[in-house]
């Protein structure tokens, strides 16, 4: 990896009271779940699926749409595309529309970004890069962030990415510390969090492997970061922020039992099926099944009935009949892992981040 940054001078503080995002993830973070996820509480900022900007065609109308803002946390609006004019335009009529945050997506690793040049493939290009967030800067009048990886296929030049970012003009950056060639194997590298940390002015947000609340407070307390963003966990454990506000206050965190897992499964079915056909609700709320059952000690009968369900009304009894009634205990999803190799997983992490540096 290239040599560290200097450290900073002087910090500027994350933009917003509380220093939690809920990371923007395709076909996922839509409105109706951001708002469920926010009414449990500990939500800072939550962020929309990511906009594919790949035309000059921008429409305006389509656009406006997307900035759904809920009285519950900011709203952060991802663009992701590689025209500086239209990705500068679109960034215009979203903050213009009320957009807390425009956010733009250098992190995404699917073959399909990388093969059209966006998301995580842009970050083997840093003059695109510069030259696309400069423009959105002189658009959007709020805060602007970018999303990163710790780079394409190998860290070595994320300090260097991050510099780039700060210098186009970013409010502040997010960074996923796997590399986008990774995906989601392995385990995040915290490490770049915290080198970045020491060496960029504006505020750091970490990302991935926090799967407990106390693993948000690790990667604050190890890293020096300045907020935490979370995805995939939220989906196990929608109460993930509000457990993470609890920790931070020094109050006994909030643990779920059977019947508050339903209860969110219902809310949260019952808007789909009132917004989407039957199919593509049953559709989308198998996969959130499929993720809340997951924290339950055995989840594997359950998590079948509810995959073979073939409609909205079985699909609920299945998940009716398998959580309600059920205690706190039955379930994975306190502040921390139950699971002693979870948490000694954890404790070789923190301490080979004590001990070791980027070179």
């Amino acid at each position: 990896m290239s040599a560290a940054l200097p450290r900073a001078t002087a910090s500027v503080a994350f933009p917003f009271p509380i220093p939690t995002m809920f990371a923007p993830m395709e076909g996922v973070t839509t409105p109706l779940l951001r708002e469920e996820v926010g009414r449990l509480g500990g939500l800072g900022v939550a962020c929309t699926e990511f906009i594919r900007i790949s035309s000059e065609v921008i429409r305006p109308e389509h656009l406006r749409k997307q900035v759904i803002k809920s009285k519950h946390s900011a709203l952060s609006v991802q663009l992701m595309g590689r025209g500086s004019d239209w990705m500068a335009g679109a960034a215009e009529v979203l903050s213009e529309a009320g957009a807390d945050v425009v956010d733009i997506n250098m992190g995404c690793p699917t073959r399909r970004a990388v093969k059209g040049g966006v998301g995580a493939a842009m970050l083997k290009d840093p003059v695109l890069l510069e030259d696309v967030l400069s423009s959105m800067r002189e658009k959007v009048t709020g805060v602007l962030s970018a999303k990163i990886r710790a780079g394409f296929d190998n860290p070595d030049q994320v300090v260097m990415i991050a510099q780039t970012v700060q210098r186009a003009g970013a409010d502040f950056i997010a960074v996923h510390p796997r590399c986008g060639s990774d995906h989601y194997k392995g385990v995040a590298d915290w490490r770049i969090v915290k080198h970045l940390k020491e060496g960029l002015d504006i505020p750091v947000v970490g990302n991935g492997d926090c799967w407990y609340a106390a693993d948000a407070l690790r990667l604050e307390a190890m890293t020096g970061c300045d907020g935490v963003m979370v995805g995939r966990p939220v989906l196990r454990n929608p109460w993930i922020f509000r457990q993470i506000q609890d920790l931070r206050s020094g109050v006994t965190p909030f643990r779920p039992d059977g019947d508050d897992l339903f209860g969110f499964f219902e809310r949260l079915a019952r808007g789909y099926h009132a917004s989407l056909p039957e199919i593509r609700a049953v559709g989308k709320l198998k996969e959130f099944a499929r993720y809340l059952t997951s924290s339950l000690q055995d989840e594997k009968s359950l998590t079948k009935q509810a995959l073979r369900s073939q409609s909205f009304d079985e699909l609920l009894k299945v998940l009716d009949s398998g959580l309600c009634g059920l205690p706190q205990e039955a379930f994975d999803l306190g502040a921390t892992s139950d699971s002693p190799s979870k948490r000694s997983a954890a404790d070789s992490l923190e301490a080979s981040l004590a001990t070791a540096s980027l070179a």
